[in-house]
């Protein structure tokens, strides 16, 4: 009969008893029934005897401990790190990134999951589990982790200088009213029911299907979208290609800007400010770009300056954050099944500060492989900045321009 009571007792507050409390309560039930009451404690509650004496040690000589404390200081299982010495450092052997590359290293060319660490620490004579693995990299100050994007290849000593001279020459030519632009060629795209990173709404168990394998569709090809940012109006104009995307295309994406929306903008203007990469289509070695933009300036009659980014940093160009960054959000999720589909998903970005961005299909061919000789280069009419003529310079008009011959 005692024995039941006890164990009513006992249920009814074991969800409320911590692991100090639970002694103490067997302790004190045991002290009640008196001799042989440690046992029948035992055998009601499940607390062991050995739990149930040191409990009424307690109960007899209460020892002081910290408030919320369960344990004395230093009760308890020792830390698998304490007990065993060489842990920590053989885990993180396994982990040093320069071990890949060591022929000798197990886990080289493997996915360090904490299931494989554990097995090779196993095989090491270590008694772990990968729980137990999880818990000790967090002690150690480790963290799953992706990568970051943060290397910019080669740091040219002039790159501040340039920088600040983009800055400069961005500030005048919006004093007097003329149009600066970005541009770049935005990450072509394959056509046709390809997975798009990102994720959208659908209804449960509705997702779209797309493909496995992205290969191209013949009939469909990549799109490569051109951009032109205004970076006074806060505008876009994306130029879709469907061919190569050449320094001519580049700047046809620039001549159909200005003509579709940069004229009307700016009807005054007599010189225009492009900022670019400088490599790529519009890149600062590339001859037919420049070549390129002397019949743009000999049509429109506009002097045109370019000033490049130094190289590494063409995640700083304007245009990457300020529209690039908007379409790719605004498409995140859906397949890109046709040109039509691009240039209404592009069209329809917008942002809270403004943004419209207005896009079209460009159905020309673009040859590749074109070459401009050198008595073609002596004829344009460009002007090369002090500070780094290759990267600054200007392309005046031609008040009678020549017939500039290219292959």
């Amino acid at each position: 009969m005692d024995s039941e009571l006890v164990q009513a007792r006992f249920a009814a507050m074991a969800p409320f008893l911590d692991e100090r409390l639970r002694r103490l309560v067997a302790a004190a039930e045991a002290r009640v029934l008196g001799h042989g009451g440690a046992a029948v404690v035992a055998r009601a509650t499940g607390v062991s005897r050995r739990a149930i004496a040191l409990g009424l040690k307690e109960l007899q000589a209460p020892v002081g401990l910290a408030p919320r404390r369960v344990r004395r200081p230093g009760g308890g299982r020792k830390r698998l790190r304490d007990q065993d010495a060489g842990l920590e450092g053989d885990l993180e052997q396994l982990l040093d990134p320069y071990d890949r590359w060591d022929p000798e290293t197990p886990l080289r060319w493997t996915c360090k999951s904490v299931r494989l660490l554990a097995a090779e620490l196993q095989a090491q004579g270590h008694r772990i589990s990968h729980t137990v693995v999880a818990e000790l990299l967090q002690q150690i100050g480790y963290s799953l982790q992706g990568n970051r994007k943060t290397q910019e290849g080669s740091d040219h000593p002039d790159r501040n200088a340039q920088f600040e001279h983009i800055n400069a020459q961005v500030k005048a030519v919006q004093a007097l009213g003329q149009p600066v632009i970005s541009v770049d060629t935005k990450k072509k795209e394959l056509v046709g029911d390809f997975k798009n990173s990102g994720r959208e709404w659908h209804p449960k168990g509705q997702a779209p299907e797309v493909r496995v394998h992205d290969f191209v569709i013949p009939e469909l090809g990549r799109a490569a979208p051109y951009g032109i940012y205004d970076l006074t109006e806060n505008t876009g104009w994306v130029n879709v290609g469907i061919d190569h995307d050449t320094a001519a295309f580049a700047v046809e994406s620039i001549r159909r800007w200005w003509r579709g929306m940069g004229q009307a903008r700016y009807p005054d203007a007599t010189q225009l400010l492009i900022t670019a990469d400088g490599g790529g289509s519009n890149g600062y070695r590339v001859r037919l770009w420049k070549q390129q933009l002397q019949e743009l300036a000999n049509d429109t009659g506009l002097t045109i300056s370019v000033c490049h980014l130094p190289p590494g940093t063409s995640k700083w160009n304007k245009i990457e954050h300020r529209l690039f960054s908007f379409i790719t959000q605004n498409w995140r999720g859906k397949p890109l099944v046709s040109h039509e589909v691009i240039v209404q998903l592009i069209a329809a970005t917008r942002t809270a500060t403004g943004l419209r961005v207005h896009c079209e299909l460009d159905t020309n061919t673009y040859p590749s492989g074109v070459t401009v000789p050198d008595q073609v280069m002596a004829q344009l009419n460009l002007t090369r900045d002090p500070f780094h003529g290759e990267w600054n310079y200007t392309i005046a008009p031609m008040s009678a321009p020549n017939e500039m011959v290219i292959t």
